[in-house]
Formats: C-alpha cells, structure tokens, sequence
C-alpha cells in the first residue's frame, strides 16, 4: 500500500503550457483520437516541493523540473505558461496528417442523423445548410488558426498549444473559467450522446437478427434501458484506466470504426437508392401535421447539423504537430480548408442518400432505424463498430473530466486518504493493480450519472440537437471571434470588426432558435 499525501501528491489540473521561449524543437506525430482530451489536460503536481509532473498525452508522460521555490497556493486552472514540459523533440506535421487528423475528429456519431435532417429539411435547404455549416466552420477554423502564435501569428515566440491556452493569453482567466465550462458541459453531454446511441446500436444489432430470422413483418420490439446498464457496466471498469497514457489503443480503434460505420451507411444508402430505381424525398422536405411543427422539426435539424461539425476544442492541438516552414497557421489554413471540403462531401453523400432511399420514412439514425435489412450481417457490423467506437468515444469525451475533477479534489484536500491514498489489490486471473478510493468512486457517480439522464431521455436526434445548439455559438464562434480581435488589435466599429460581429451575432441567433427547436423535441419526445 501507498501513499500520494502530504507534500508528495500529484494533482492533475487543468493547467496551461503555452510556451514564451523562442522556436523550441519538437516532435509531433499528433494522435488524434487524444486530441480532444489534450486541449484540456496538462498534470502538475503543487505543494512545498517543487517537482512538477507534466503529462502531455500524445506519444508518452513528459516530466519537468522546475526550480526549486515554496509554492503554498496554486488557482484552480493554473497558468504554467513559462514552463516547457518538452525539450529536444522535433515537429513532424504536415498538411496532409492535419486534414487525416481533422477528417478523423470531426467524423462521428453525428454522420448517423444527417439524412434525417435532410428529410427535414428538404432536397434544396438540407444541402445548403450543410454547406454553410462547412463555411462557417472554414472561417472559425481560419480565425483561430492565427492565434495560435503570439504576438505575431507567423512568428511570435509564444504557442497556445490548446484551445483554453489561447483563451487564457488572449482573453484572460475569467473567460477561461467561462470557456471550461462550455467545454466540460459539452464532454459530459457527448458522454450522454453515447449511452444513448450505444443501446440504439445493440438493440439494433438484435433486432436486425430478429428480422432475418422471423421476417421483415415481424414484431421485433427490445428496450433501450438493459442495453444501456451494459454499457454503463462496462464503462465503469474501462474509466479505472488512469488517463489517456494507458489507452490509446482504445482511442486507434475507436477512430477505424467511425470510419468502417460511416462508409457502410454511405455504401447502404447508396445501394438502396439503386434498388429503388428513384430519388424520394421533395423540396420541403417531410410533411408536418402543422407549420409549427415543421418549424420545430427544421431547427432541430439544423441543430444536429450544428452537432457535425465544428472541431475547434481541438484545432490548435492539431496545428502544435505542424512542422515549420512555412507558418503553421497557413498550413493548418489550408489543411482544414482541404479537410472541411471533403467532409462536407462526405456528409452530403450520407444525407443526401439516405434522404434518397427512404425519402419521408428516413430513419433518425441511419443504421438503427431500420431502413435496411439485408444483408443482415453487414448491418450487424456496423452496429458493432459503432458499440465499439462509443466505448472508447466515452472515454475521450469523459478523461478529462476525471483528470480536472480529481485534480481539483487533491489541491483542495492534500491530506485526505481518501484522495490520494492508493490500494494494492491482487485478483485471480488478472495482474496486480492499485486501486484509488476517490477514482473509484467519483468516476463511478459520473458513469451512473450519465447512464440515468440517457434512460431519462433516450431520443437521439433530440438530445445530437440540444448539444450541437448549445455549443456551436460560444465554442465554434463567439470565442475564437473575439480572441482573432485582440490578435489582430481590431477596433471597435472598423469594417472588418462590423463584419465579424455581425457574423457572430447571426451565428447567435441560430444557435438559439436550434437550441429551443431541440429543447421542445426533446419535450415533446419526452411527455408524448
């Protein structure tokens, strides 16, 4: 048995290591399926030694010395920013491991309700939405990409190698703390998403063999909440796994099967459409039983849209792997311009399709709806990959969480065993491993939290719709916007302040109205 108490502990924070140093070498071969979970952790330790423990989770544990000096207080989000935790390390990146590290972000669980919002939204508005989400989500990605330096966006000695890093430099603790919270509301509800989609999955897989068996007329009727407990289950034994450090061969899988489901429900939408021999589907979209309901419907629609696509909480973890010359943020300009250009390809092929197949009776998620039947098999493969990348999805929305959340629980409480004592425990059949009473348990409460408010609201699109609406604006717009102003020292009512507040403020607008259309879904869903 040992102890992390007293003077030794270490506690992870969220803690922020830009760098001011000149150009320092480093090697990025940047992992993206960490990449979320890298814009918000950084380890150190705090207390009266002066050892503090950096771990940036892309290849392997970094470890800093710093200084020795009697540290009595540390804030919550700590600025580390003259500290940098890796020496002698080149920078590797190009354009072409960007647009792969975008294309793999940005793809997800959101692909699977796009040919439902395009039934929504009809032949004309659901294609153009889509494309105006990628143009908006091109000039976010282009503001944020020059400020990633500072103070010059080509050369300035100072990286943001996070999105909270930048928010710290540019707009100070304050919106830092603002932004976290946008941040942590979103990985918490991202973990809902998944409970939610996970069940639908598995009860699809059962319901497709129930259906091969018995027939299409078949009354193959399975509930959501025993699935869901099974893969809460499982989850609080995968959540034990320290941090990122000791799973990335969760986050490798996790990654190849969004891609193999997404392809499979492009492949099966396709082929349908073929065997149908015609395009369903209208200019309007699918009928309501009155306007208001089609209004609802619609901003619902552009919610899930909205869910889709913006991958900013990870651009700039993106552009610290890039390789200079020439100027990271032209590269990375170009790289997710490339990369946004053909996801939107790709999602317009899955929406576009699946609206083609099935035209009003389009399914809300592609794959368990019950569009396609046969083959059996290959839809009981998809499923399967999505099961399986929602395991190792739930960890990377939910690891940082832990990693602040514990973190937060050592600082305030440094002589708690309860905290930071660890336990030897030795079972048949399974290595030794230490065992943490506060990582138990803690990790435990949030993993039946999130399983409970999914089998409270078990509605896919509904909850994709609230949780894309919510965090468009602030996370995809609003920060980077007013972050790009104090970069570029843009004053108030210039041109180019005029046009990108009215930008901001239409985005705004949107996000509203789309964040009350999926409320009121999910309402409706809820008592109807």
């Amino acid at each position: 048995m040992g102890s992390a108490g007293g003077e030794d502990q270490h506690s992870p924070l969220m803690t922020n290591f830009s760098d001011s140093e000149a150009e320092q070498p480093f090697k990025r071969t940047g992992n993206l399926s960490l990449s979320l979970s890298l814009s918000l952790l950084e380890h150190p330790t705090f207390g009266s030694h002066s050892t503090f423990y950096a771990t940036r989770e892309r290849e392997k544990s970094l470890v800093v010395l710093v200084s020795e000096k009697k540290i009595n207080t540390l804030p919550l989000m700590t600025n580390l920013r003259d500290i940098d935790p890796e020496q002698n390390f080149k920078r590797t990146g190009t354009i072409w491991t960007a647009m792969a590290h975008i294309i793999t972000g940005v793809i997800g669980a959101g692909v699977l309700s796009l040919a439902w919002s395009t039934a929504q939204l009809g032949w004309v508005a659901g294609p153009l939405i889509m494309v105006v989400f990628a143009a908006i989500t091109i000039v976010s990605a282009n503001l944020l990409c020059d400020c990633y330096r500072s103070p010059d966006p080509e050369c300035g000695p100072t990286r943001n190698r996070s999105y909270v890093d930048a928010v710290q430099l540019y707009l100070g603790e304050k919106y830092k703390k603002i932004c976290a919270v946008f941040l942590y509301e979103s990985l918490y509800g991202c973990a809902v998403a998944y409970v939610i989609t996970s069940a639908a999955s598995v009860k699809a897989i059962e319901k497709s063999n129930c259906y091969h068996k018995e027939g299409h007329e078949a009354s193959c009727n399975y509930g959501d909440t025993i699935f869901m407990l099974l893969f809460g289950g499982v989850q609080i034994i995968v959540s034990q796994i320290p941090d990122f450090h000791n799973m990335a061969w969760l986050s490798v899988v996790a990654a190849l099967m969004s891609f193999c489901y997404s392809s499979i429900g492009l492949g099966l939408g396709f082929a349908k459409v073929i065997e149908n021999r015609e395009i369903k589907g209208s200019i309007v979209g699918v009928t309501a039983d009155t306007v208001a309901d089609k209004v609802w419907l619609v901003l619902q629609a552009v919610g899930d849209i909205a869910f889709a696509y913006p991958y900013t909480v990870i651009l700039l973890e993106i552009q610290d792997t890039l390789k200079s010359p020439p100027a990271e943020r032209e590269t990375m300009k170009k790289a997710s311009t490339s990369a946004i250009i053909i996801t939107t390809f790709f999602y317009l092929c899955c929406g576009c399709f699946g609206y083609a197949a099935f035209g009003s009776d389009t399914p809300g998620n592609l794959l368990t709806g019950f569009g396609f039947y046969e083959p059996y098999w290959l839809v009981d493969f998809a499923n399967a990959c999505i099961v399986l990348h929602l395991v190792g999805g739930y960890q990377v929305f939910s690891q940082p969480v832990f990693a602040f959340v514990e973190g937060w629980f050592s600082w305030k409480f440094p002589n708690s065993g309860f905290v930071n004592n660890f336990y030897s425990l030795k079972l048949p059949l399974i290595p030794a491993f230490q065992l943490y009473p506060l990582r138990l348990c803690f990790r435990t409460t949030y993993v039946v939290s999130t399983t409970v408010i999914a089998m409270i609201f078990p509605y896919f699109n509904q909850v994709l719709g609230v949780l894309g609406a919510l965090n468009f604006w602030p996370l995809a717009i609003y920060f980077p916007v007013k972050m790009y102003f104090v970069q570029k020292k843009i004053g108030a009512w210039t041109t180019k302040w005029v046009v990108l507040q009215t930008f901001s403020i239409a985005c705004l607008i949107v996000s509203i109205l789309a964040l009350i259309g999926s409320v009121q879904g999910l309402i409706i869903a809820k008592w109807s």
